[in-house]
């Protein structure tokens, strides 16, 4: 069983830019798919992006699409998601998720284990 632990978050204003962090323990990090979700407050949890198992591959939900960059160290065990120009609808909690199934990476059915989450919120 592979365990994730979030780690970056905190309070940034608006056009900032924060990088978060998934350190993952466990069974062999190469072996997942991984992904950031975002759960802004009031609202359910959606997808922000994914990478393939060797990185080569990456997917991103619209509203970050030349903003946010994920990528990942599997040497280190890490995924990680770099935010540039945050917005003030970018808060809420982020959420590391590691899965199997490329082809419906962007639902949250497709991932089979999540961290805690970490606090991002944006200020004006």
């Amino acid at each position: 069983q592979v365990q994730l632990v979030e780690s970056g978050g905190g309070l940034v204003q608006a056009g900032g830019s924060l990088r978060l962090s998934c350190t993952a323990s466990g069974r062999s990090f190469s072996n997942f798919i991984m992904a950031w979700f975002l759960q802004a407050p009031g609202k359910e949890r959606e997808f922000v992006a994914a990478n393939s198992y060797s990185g080569t591959s990456t997917y991103y939900a619209e509203f970050v699409k030349g903003r946010f960059t994920i990528s990942r160290d599997n040497a280190k065990n890490t995924v990680y998601l770099q935010m540039n120009s945050l917005k003030l609808e970018d808060t809420g909690v982020y959420y590391c998720a590691a899965g199997s199934n490329w082809h419906d990476k962007v639902l949250t059915t497709a991932y089979d284990v999540w961290g805690q989450g970490t606090q991002v919120t944006v200020s004006s």
